[in-house]
């Protein structure tokens, strides 16, 4: 039987974070992993040779910069570049091109809208004020509101101060912002269909929500918040794939001494009188530690890994009741060379971005409707980037790689399991999707990989394919995440706690959750903290 400080188990990257934080304080830390590579949804895999795929997470924004200078990832190999411009296609011939630059961008605008083009300006500031406030509560343990403690007394303070300074109108509108759905929200300032189709992308990205339901405005200001090098709502493409960001994590924790264990599958979590001490692996081994960290979902944590019996009464319907509901898959494209698109011009600042087949509100409202019926998206969302337009390290000489992100699809459908004939027609229909604004696309494939929230589950063991570990709704935010009673990272169990995006402040590529975890772990084994306070540069 080994024995260690602390057992954190699943290297998705908050594990990684975790784990590296609890070790650059002196702990004796392993990690474990089930497969045999690790950062779970940011991961690169070979798919197909010559060829390394992000298999399912494909973007970074939301990558705190102050854990990313404090691990000092970039010595351990993390370059992250953000991608210039965008094209957005509509239902017919329209084009939406989106330029970093500030004239550029206006022009192209104004080449749809004058009156979507002066509003723009509006809409981000608005924007900008609204995600000022969330951005101070990411690294910041969430307020327990019921509770008399000075440490919850001082952060509900701390929250009312920052809601106070963006002024008595500004409150009102903020409150409003989060129970409105995005196209709601649009509406308030565009006339541009095609505009408030490519705006509204943003707020159904890996969410069981439609452009027109109620709480998807706060989706879109959740993938807007980040930045990539102090580049507000910017994103960013990690040179080598998603994968390089944990590769990086995972370097800063064997520097700091903890241990990785791949191929290292957890069958349970040992309890003993109320308190985690340890865990079996399905090989037989027994690891013990006075603190054990699951960088699981609840549902995989309480369900899978825990005994009932274990459990204080009521935690298995809070977890039976927390939304985990899968709608995304993922189409990685081996390509000969690099597509051509109608209507887009021969400009690298659009060719090296992303590329957002939206189409309209109304397109993207009735691809939500196929999902609810239990069925991939006819005409899906696909939300498209070609890393290998200028990282050469993807795909072989001369050939690329297209990552497509879509929506809608469902973990289960109305005809039961995926099938691999299923899973093939849904690829198609993405496929068909793309090349109806790229003629000769079907003709460049060499290799499709298709993910569906099926194989999400299966493989790393995301709960119904959801990319979040769990929906970003109001109901589950901040001090109700991923429940309530249990939004601080502690468990029901003592020496039992929770590190990944089922926690606050949510899913993304941020190493947010797991860096927080930490520091309340630290906290309450009374060690120094080593985890960095954020920075507020965008004040």
């Amino acid at each position: 039987m080994n024995k260690y400080d602390a057992i954190v188990i699943g290297a998705g990257h908050n594990g990684l974070t975790n784990a590296a934080y609890l070790a650059k304080a002196g702990l004796d830390v392993v990690l474990l992993e089930k497969n045999d590579f690790i950062g779970g949804a940011s991961c690169t895999q070979e798919s197909h040779e010559g060829w390394k795929y992000s298999s399912y997470s494909y973007v970074c924004s939301m990558m705190r910069q102050a854990i990313h200078r404090d691990l000092d990832l970039a010595r351990h190999g993390l370059l992250i570049v953000p991608y210039l411009g965008t094209v957005n296609f509509g239902d017919g011939d329209e084009r939406l091109f989106g330029y970093h630059n500030e004239e550029a961008a206006h022009l192209e605008l104004k080449r749809h809208s004058p009156h979507d083009a002066d509003a723009m300006h509006r809409f981000q500031a608005d924007l900008t004020r609204y995600a000022q406030f969330i951005r101070k509560t990411l690294m910041r343990t969430p307020p327990d509101p019921t509770s008399f403690r000075p440490r919850d007394i001082m952060e509900l303070l701390f929250m009312g101060k920052q809601l106070w300074n963006l002024g008595e109108k500004e409150i009102y509108e903020y409150v409003r912002f989060f129970t409105m759905s995005a196209a709601d929200f649009l509406d308030g300032y565009f006339e541009s269909d095609l505009l408030k189709a490519a705006m509204a992308s943003a707020g159904i990205i890996g969410t069981a929500l439609g452009v027109k339901s109620p709480g998807s405005s706060y989706i879109l200001l959740h993938h807007v918040m980040g930045d990539v090098d102090g580049s507000i709502g910017a994103w960013g493409l990690p040179r080598g794939g998603m994968g390089a960001i944990s590769e990086s994590i995972a370097g800063a924790l064997q520097e700091h001494g903890g241990e990785l264990r791949m191929n290292a599958s957890v069958q349970k979590v040992l309890v003993e009188n109320r308190k985690a001490i340890g865990v079996v692996l399905e090989n037989g081994d027994e690891l013990r530690a006075p603190v054990v960290v699951s960088n699981l979902d609840p549902v995989q944590t309480f369900m899978r890994l825990m005994d009932k019996n274990d459990l204080p009464d009521g935690i298995y319907k809070k977890v039976a009741n927390y939304k985990t509901r899968g709608s995304s898959g993922k189409v990685n494209i081996a390509l000969s060379a690099m597509p051509k698109f109608t209507g887009v011009p021969d400009n690298r600042y659009i060719c090296q971005g992303g590329q957002g087949f939206s189409g309209s509100l109304v397109t993207m409202e009735r691809a939500y409707d196929c999902w609810k019926r239990g069925r991939w998206s006819d005409d899906p969302f696909v939300e498209s980037v070609i890393p290998s337009a200028w990282d050469p390290t993807v795909a072989p000489p001369g050939k690329h790689w297209m990552s497509n992100f879509v929506q809608y699809c469902p973990p289960e459908l109305d005809t039961g399991t995926w099938t691999s004939d299923d899973r093939d027609q849904f690829g198609q229909a993405v496929i068909d999707k793309i090349a109806r604004y790229s003629p000769g696309f079907k003709d460049l494939i060499e290799h499709v990989d298709v993910r569906t929230p099926y194989d999400m589950q299966e493989e790393i063991g995301l709960t119904e394919g959801n990319i979040f570990q769990g929906e970003l709704t109001i109901d589950q935010l901040l001090f109700n995440r991923p429940f309530p009673g249990y939004a601080q990272y502690r468990m029901p169990v003592k020496n039992m706690y929770m590190c990944g995006s089922a926690t606050h402040p949510g899913g993304g590529v941020s190493a947010v959750c797991g860096a927080n975890a930490a520091r309340e772990i630290l906290m309450d084994l009374r060690r120094p903290n080593t985890v960095p306070e954020d920075d507020f540069y965008d004040e």
